[in-house]
């Protein structure tokens, strides 16, 4: 790896440039405006179809987008249908303007004005690139040519709009800003606002393309600042941002660009784009949902937008991809799970109007996820309170702390041994198979009880072990369970304290059943469990001793 081959490819602003990173938030949304049609798009291996691109659009629109660049209707005879499409059927809702893509050349932009033929509310977006890298290696002209092939772009975008009598919006980018010296790039995109002379009610868009990210994000929002406090009519410009992730800071890129004086930003749903792809506007939005602010777009059916992304694209989206990964709640740790069981509960009965659970930056319930699947995932390294809290929050099971400990001792050596996570569901089975109403080697065929003097009870017992004759036992109590414990240690000798009984009633029911829950401790200090569910809570919890007597 010959490292020193490589050098600085970026260029600071003139002067320093850090009034951002004094703030530690934003505090609103930004303008969004979707590149999916377009830049993510182009980036794929097979790209959309005309019928595809229109249910993406519909579905653009119905997240909430009001700017969506559609396309680059110049650059072939599919994208110029789509744009046509979508005008000639009125897909195009009234509040929602369509972007459309130019290079700054003649008969480019003439093709592209004929593409736009009957649209009520356009951006025109037109580039040419400024590196210093370009202008030296692609195109070998200089500053002052570059300069002229944006301003003449720019007057034959005003020309032909106002030939055509509309009062479609410009945006300009200098293509590469990232590797353009930042003095040059003010000149030509100040150069081109001359042009165009935006005014309040009818502002002009100047993007600053990561077209490569280059730099650190900090060096970004240094250029974004000298930009934005530098560009002629300010006030009528809006400042528009367009990262790539070539290292990995899209997001980063975007959200201080924000911070630095940035109003809009163009990416697409999940990041797709050329290379490592465009900055991922849920990721943006979302940062912004989970500090309070709201973004604008409604992500509240997270799922649905996963599965028509890839639907679209054939795209697959990372498990581990923010927010809209399969597995970005999911939490295996039994540490983990036990912070977020009490996390829940303590929001639910302290403050259910506030989200500060541990391990979980937002409610998946607010992107249309749930608890049950998407949170407590249970495998070999997961502990009590997951466990316990699937079976609470899922079977309307409270099991005593201790009982939780061997459940999760029971489920972690299941997935060990067949090397799965285990389900819900199967974990309930499991529960039932291991705990429940367990009838070998002992069962109790029946029970009789006599009301004694002084609050005690005389329990008569029959029982068989392990399939053999039914022997009757009578032994006292000071309760029912006790008294029936006390004539199965009679009966067979058996060693052990009854130290643990709970009970309540199975909510989730459908019929009126109760659940108890015994905890019996062996000679050498182990505890044993056992439950036992059955319409009458006596035998119910008869149930549970012999379960917890079996399981010993």
């Amino acid at each position: 790896m010959n490292v020193k081959k490589y050098q600085k490819q970026y260029y600071m602003p003139p002067v320093p440039c850090m009034d951002w990173a004094e703030k530690d938030s934003i505090d609103k949304a930004p303008v969004w405006c979707s590149v999916d049609l377009r830049d993510g798009n182009q980036a794929l291996v097979i790209p959309m179809s005309l019928e595809q691109k229109v249910e993406f659009f519909k579905l653009l629109v119905e997240v909430g987008f009001k700017e969506i660049e559609v396309g680059f209707p110049a650059a072939s005879e599919t994208e110029y249908e789509f744009l046509r499409t979508l005008i000639e059927h009125d897909l195009i809702p009234d509040d929602v303007t369509v972007q459309v893509l130019t290079q700054a050349r003649e008969h480019i932009i003439r093709k592209t004005f004929k593409a736009l033929k009957g649209c009520k509310n356009a951006i025109v977006h037109v580039y040419n690139s400024t590196s210093y890298a370009q202008r030296q290696q692609v195109f070998k002209k200089s500053k002052e040519d570059i300069l002229k092939i944006a301003v003449e772009g720019a007057k034959l975008l005003k020309e032909l709009t106002e030939e055509a009598g509309e009062k479609y919006r410009f945006e300009y980018s200098p293509e590469s800003f990232t590797g353009t010296e930042p003095e040059y790039a003010l000149e030509v995109c100040n150069a081109v606002l001359d042009v165009w002379q935006p005014t309040a009610d009818r502002k002009a868009i100047i993007n600053l393309p990561s077209t490569v990210e280059l730099s650190m994000p900090h060096v970004y929002a240094s250029q974004v600042e000298y930009m934005s406090k530098n560009l002629k009519y300010r006030d009528n410009v809006v400042l528009s941002l367009h990262p790539h992730n070539d290292r990995g800071c899209g997001v980063s890129d975007a959200e201080m660009g924000i911070l630095a004086g940035a109003d809009r930003i163009e990416g697409t749903l999940f990041g797709n784009g050329e290379r490592t792809g465009n900055v991922d506007i849920i990721t943006v939005g979302m940062n912004m949902y989970m500090q309070g602010v709201d973004p604008e777009l409604d992500f509240s059916d997270m799922p649905k937008l996963c599965h028509a992304f890839e639907s679209f694209t054939g795209m697959s989206i990372n498990p581990r991809s923010p927010y809209c990964g399969s597995l970005v709640f999911a939490a295996f740790s039994g540490s983990h799970q036990d912070a977020i069981a009490k996390g829940m509960h303590w929001i639910e009965e302290k403050a259910p109007d506030t989200w500060t659970v541990p391990y979980l930056p937002i409610d998946p319930t607010d992107i249309g996820r749930n608890y049950d699947a998407d949170v407590i995932r249970i495998n070999s390294q997961s502990g009590k309170g997951g466990v316990g809290y699937i079976l609470e929050t899922k079977y309307g099971l409270n099991l005593p702390a201790k009982m939780r400990e061997a459940m999760s001792y029971t489920a972690k050596s299941v997935s060990d041994h067949l090397h799965k996570e285990l389900r819900p569901d199967e974990i309930f089975e499991l529960f039932k198979d291991t705990f429940e109403n367990v009838t070998t080697p002992y069962n109790i065929n029946g029970v009789h009880f006599k009301q004694l003097d002084e609050g005690r009870i005389e329990a008569q017992v029959t029982s068989n072990y392990e399939g053999g004759e039914y022997a009757t036992a009578y032994a006292e109590g000071n309760g029912r369970l006790n008294a029936v414990s006390n004539a199965l240690k009679q009966q067979y000798n058996l060693q052990y304290d009854l130290v643990s009984y709970t009970e309540h009633a199975l909510e989730q029911s459908s019929s009126a059943q109760a659940i108890a829950y015994v905890g019996i401790k062996k000679p050498d200090g182990i505890l044993s469990w056992g439950a036992g569910v059955d319409p009458d809570i006596i035998r119910a919890s008869i149930d549970a001793l012999v379960t917890a007597i079996n399981n010993r």
